[in-house]
C-alpha cells in the first residue's frame, strides 16, 4: 500500500531507549511524555478528542461532513436517508461533480430517536447508528471508491441506491450488469485562456447484496436495486475515478468498483496521523480545545482533498469536499495564491510535506506558460510574473462567467501592464512568494532533488522582478506602477514588492550557489539588494503621509502599504504586516521589531475575516494574548460550519449552499504551530507566543528534517526535545531566559552543552538523535512519565457562535 505522505514526512526515532533517561524520581504535578528516545503520544486517543459528534442527523447540505483520499473527495449528510456528493479536482475547468449518491433505505436510521453520528478522524470514517441499524462511510485509499457499509437492515425489504446529477448537466446514463454509470467527457475550449485539454467526469454505482440489478431511471439518474444479506448487512460501492474519455467507462471504473481490503482506509489514516505533528491544547475557557479541533479538521480536510496535478483547494474553498452540486462562488478554473499560502505553511509546520506537492506542481509545470504570458502581457519582459489569480494552465485570467454587474468585472487579467487598474492586474509579488515556499520546503526536507526541480521558478521570478525594477534619481530600484496586492492599485513601491525583493533575492542567491547555477543572475541580485528602497513608513492614524525611516526613533510610525500611504484601499488586507509574515523580514532579533509591533497594534483592518493573517503575525511578534484573541475572533465570525470550515449560514434557518472554505482553519493551524515553535531564520524558538492560560503538548516540524517536541504548562516549557533529522549545527533560544541549561543526547546520555546561560544555545546534532534541553538542576529524567493522551469527544462543541458538530434536540 502506498501512502502519499510517507516519503514527505519524518518517521519517528527508534523505539529502543537509553537507560540514561529513565525516571528515578518524580516532581509533583509535572509530567513528561519523553522517554526512551521517543515522545510518546497516544495518537488515537488524542485525535479522538477532535471527532465531530452529531446528536441529531445533519440534514442540510451545509452540514455535510468530509471524507476523501486526496483524489476523490466526498461530502456526506443525512438528507433522503443518506446523501453523498462525489468531487474531484480534475473535472476542469468548471470542477463539475461526478454525481451524488442517495440511499433512501437509511431513513429509518436517521429518523430514529436514538440517532447518533460521528466523524472519526483517526480512522477516516463517518459512522451513524439508530433503530438497530449502523452505517459506516469511507473512501478507499488506493482506488477512488466511496463505500457505505450498512448493518441491521430488514433482509426481506428491497433497497435502492441512486446515482444522480441535475439540470442543466448533460451526461450519458448507462448500465452494465449490476452497475450503473454516469459519464461525460469534454474539451476545455470555451472560456478565455482555455487549455484545449480533454477532461470529464465519471461515477459508477453498484451494491454488495442479494439480487442486485441496475437500471437507468432518467437521463440524469441510475438506480441500483437489491436486498440485504440474510444477516441484514449490505454495502453500497460508488466509484469516482479520473476520466477524460480516453478509455471506455467500464475500463475507467473497473478498479474503483472493487473495494479491496475493507480496512485499508483505516491503515491509511492511522499512518497519516502517526506521521504528522500532533498538538494537544488544554485551556481554562475551552477556546484552546476548540482551536485544537479546528487544526485537526484542517489536517483531515487537507489530506482528504490534497489533489494530484493541481491543489484540491482554490480561492480558499475546499472544492473536493463540497456539497453544493456544481456551484462555485469564484472562477473554478483559477487559483488565488493568497488563499493557498496559509495551507502551504500549515502543512510545513505539521510535517505533512507531501500535501504541498500539487501546489508546487501547479507553478513548476506551468512555468513555460507563465513566461509566455509575461512576455506577451508585461511588455516583453523576461522571467515569470506569476499571476496572483492564475488559471490552472498558466494564464493570468479570472473569468467569472456567472457574475452580473453588481459583483464586478466578469474578466480580469493579472500580470498585465495594459489592463485597467484592478485587484491583481499588477500584483507583482506572487512569484517571489511561491519561490520562498519552494525554498522553505527545501529547508524543511533537505531534498536537493526537489530544490533543483523547482529552482527555475525561483530564478525566473527573480529575473522578472529585476527586469521590472527601474533605478530612480535617488539611486534606488523602484517598482511602479504596481499593486499592494488587492488593497492599493497602481502605486509606487508597494510594501509587498519591497518585501518580496528583500526576501527572494537572498534565498535565490543561496539556492543558486548550492546548485552551482545562474552565476550572472546571482551577480545581478547581489548588485540590486543594496538599492532596494526601505520599507515605507506612515503615521499611526489618518491622515497618512510618507515618513522617512528616521521616524522610527520617535516611536509614532508604522509600516505603510506603499510609498503612497494615502492611496485608496480596495480590500481589507494588512499589507504593512506582510514583512513580518510571510516574508520573514521582521522578527524578535530584528532592528525593526518595535516598528513591526506598532504596525500590528495600529493595523488598518481588524475585522477577523477567514483569511486574516493577524494571528500568525501576532505569533511572530510574541503576542500570545493576541494569538488567542485573533483566532477566537476569526473563528466566531466565520467558522459557522459544523465541520470546522467557513462559508455557512449563521443559523439552520438561513440558507447556505454547501461550498466550504478551508482557509480559516489553515490560518489557525499555522498560528498554533507558530505559537508553539518558530525557526523562520534558523533559530529555534520554544513557546514564543503561547496564549496565557493555554497548556500545549505537541510537535512542530522545523528545518533540516527536524521536529521539536514541546510541553508547556502554566506558561512554562516543561519538556523540550529536538529530534534532529540530519547532522547539523543547531541554535535554540534558551527556553528559560537567563537560567543555566543543559543539553543531553538521548542516544548516548552525554551532555553536549552544560550550564549554558546565554540567550542562544548552540550544539552539534547527529542525524536521528534526540536532544533533551533542560534547566540545570531540574533533569527531565526526574519528571513523572505520562504519554500525551485524550478521550473521545462525546458531544458537539461551541465557541461563541461557532459550533463543531450538532447537539441533540434543539440545542
Amino acid at each position: 500500500m502506498k501512502n502519499f505522505w510517507i516519503a514527505g514526512v519524518l518517521a519517528g526515532v527508534s523505539l529502543t531507549g537509553s537507560a540514561a533517561l529513565r525516571a528515578q524520581t518524580s516532581r509533583p504535578g509535572v509530567t513528561t511524555a519523553w522517554r526512551d528516545e521517543k515522545f510518546h503520544v497516544d495518537v488515537a486517543g488524542t485525535i479522538s478528542r477532535s471527532a465531530i459528534v452529531l446528536g441529531q442527523p445533519n440534514m442540510d447540505a451545509e452540514e455535510a461532513l468530509p471524507l476523501g483520499n486526496g483524489r476523490l473527495g466526498v461530502a456526506v449528510w443525512s438528507a433522503e436517508g443518506l446523501t453523498a456528493q462525489l468531487n474531484r479536482a480534475d473535472t476542469l475547468p468548471l470542477l463539475l461533480s461526478p454525481g451524488q449518491v442517495v440511499i433512501p433505505g437509511l431513513a429509518p436510521l436517521t429518523r430514529a430517536k436514538d440517532y447518533a453520528g460521528r466523524l472519526d478522524l483517526y480512522n477516516g470514517e463517518f459512522k451513524e447508528q439508530g433503530r438497530g441499524m449502523t452505517a459506516t462511510a469511507y473512501v478507499q485509499p488506493d482506488t477512488d471508491t466511496f463505500v457505505v457499509d450498512v448493518t441491521g437492515a430488514d433482509p426481506n425489504r428491497e433497497q435502492t441506491a441512486q446515482l444522480k446529477l441535475w439540470e442543466p448537466r448533460k451526461t450519458q446514463a448507462a448500465t452494465r450488469g449490476a452497475t450503473g454509470y454516469l459519464s461525460k467527457a469534454w474539451i476545455d475550449n470555451r472560456t478565455p485562456g482555455a487549455s484545449g485539454r480533454a477532461f470529464g467526469s465519471l461515477a459508477a454505482i453498484t451494491a454488495d447484496g442479494r439480487e442486485v440489478s441496475a437500471a437507468v431511471t432518467d437521463a440524469l439518474t441510475v438506480t441500483v436495486s437489491f436486498k440485504p444479506y440474510e444477516d441484514g448487512h449490505f454495502r453500497i460501492i460508488a466509484a469516482g475515478p479520473h476520466y477524460d474519455g480516453a478509455v471506455d467507462v467500464q475500463t475507467a471504473a473497473r478498479a474503483a468498483l472493487v473495494p479491496g481490503n475493507l480496512g485499508a482506509h483505516r491503515e491509511w489514516w492511522r499512518a497519516y496521523w502517526n506521521h504528522v505533528g500532533i498538538i494537544k491544547i488544554t485551556s481554562k475557557n475551552g477556546s484552546g480545545e476548540f482551536l485544537e479541533n479546528l487544526r485537526n479538521m484542517y489536517l483531515f480536510g487537507a489530506a482528504a482533498e490534497k489533489g494530484e496535478e493541481y491543489p484540491g483547494s482554490q480561492a480558499g474553498v475546499a472544492d473536493m469536499l463540497s456539497s453544493a452540486r456544481d456551484a462555485h462562488q469564484w472562477d473554478s478554473s483559477a487559483f488565488w495564491h493568497w488563499n493557498l499560502r496559509m495551507q502551504v505553511a500549515a502543512n510545513l509546520g505539521a510535517g505533512a510535506f507531501a500535501l504541498n506537492a500539487p501546489y508546487f506542481n501547479l507553478y513548476r509545470e506551468n512555468l513555460a506558460s507563465i513566461e509566455d504570458w509575461t512576455n506577451k502581457h508585461m511588455s516583453g519582459r523576461s522571467g515569470a510574473c506569476i499571476p496572483e489569480t492564475m488559471r490552472f494552465n498558466g494564464p493570468g485570467i479570472e473569468y467569472e462567467s456567472s457574475w452580473d454587474s453588481t459583483r464586478g468585472q466578469k474578466l480580469g487579467y493579472d500580470c498585465d501592464d495594459e489592463f485597467t487598474p484592478y485587484y491583481n492586474a499588477r500584483t507583482l509579488s506572487t512569484g517571489a512568494e511561491v519561490s520562498l515556499w519552494i525554498w522553505r520546503q527545501y529547508l524543511a526536507t533537505n531534498d536537493r532533488k526537489f530544490l533543483a526541480g523547482n529552482f527555475p521558478v525561483m530564478a525566473e521570478s527573480a529575473r522578472f522582478l529585476l527586469s521590472y525594477q527601474k533605478e530612480g534619481p535617488d539611486g534606488r530600484l523602484h517598482t511602479s506602477p504596481s499593486n499592494a496586492h488587492e488593497t492599493q492599485w497602481d502605486v509606487t513601491d508597494p510594501t509587498t514588492d519591497i518585501a518580496a525583493c528583500l526576501a527572494l533575492y537572498p534565498a535565490t542567491i543561496q539556492a543558486a550557489k548550492l546548485l552551482g547555477v545562474e552565476a550572472e543572475l546571482v551577480r545581478q541580485m547581489e548588485a540590486a539588494l543594496p538599492k532596494i528602497p526601505p520599507l515605507p513608513r506612515t503615521q499611526l492614524k489618518a491622515p497618512f503621509s510618507l515618513l522617512p525611516p528616521s521616524a522610527d526613533a520617535g516611536g509614532a510610525d508604522m509600516i505603510a502599504e506603499s510609498y503612497l500611504p494615502g492611496g485608496q484601499n480596495h480590500n481589507g488586507e494588512n499589507i504593512g504586516l506582510e514583512p513580518i509574515w510571510p516574508y520573514d523580514l521582521i522578527g524578535d532579533n530584528s532592528p525593526l521589531f518595535e516598528l513591526g509591533k506598532r504596525s500590528y497594534e495600529h493595523r488598518l483592518f481588524n475585522w477577523g475575516g477567514s483569511w486574516s493573517f493577524d494571528s500568525i503575525q501576532a505569533a511572530r511578534l510574541g503576542l500570545g494574548d493576541e494569538v488567542e484573541a485573533e483566532l477566537v475572533k476569526s473563528t466566531e465570525a466565520s467558522a459557522r460550519c459544523i465541520n470546522g470550515y467557513t462559508g455557512c449560514a449563521k443559523s439552520r434557518q438561513e440558507q447556505g449552499n454547501g461550498e466550504f472554505y478551508i482557509e480559516q482553519s489553515g490560518v489557525a493551524t499555522t498560528a498554533l504551530e507558530e505559537a508553539l515553535v518558530q525557526d523562520y531564520d534558523g533559530l529555534i524558538r520554544i513557546a514564543p507566543a503561547v496564549p496565557p492560560g493555554w497548556d500545549f503538548d505537541g510537535t512542530v516540524f522545523v528545518r533540516g528534517k527536524t521536529k521539536v517536541d514541546v510541553q508547556v504548562h502554566d506558561g512554562v516549557p516543561t519538556t523540550v526535545v529536538i529530534e534532529s533529522g540530519i547532522a547539523q549545527q543547531l541554535s535554540v533560544r534558551n527556553p528559560w531566559r537567563g537560567q543555566p541549561v543543559n543539553v543531553i543526547s538521548s542516544k548516548t546520555g552525554a551532555k553536549v552543552a552544560t550550564g549554558s546561560v546565554g540567550p542562544v544555545i548552540q550544539f552539534s546534532a547527529d542525524a536521528g538523535a534526540g536532544y533533551v534541553i533542560e534547566k540545570q538542576g531540574e533533569p527531565l529524567e526526574q519528571q513523572k512519565f505520562a504519554p500525551v493522551s485524550g478521550t473521545p469527544a462525546q458531544t458537539a462543541k461551541k465557541l461563541g457562535d461557532a459550533q463543531l458538530g450538532l447537539f441533540a434536540g434543539n440545542e
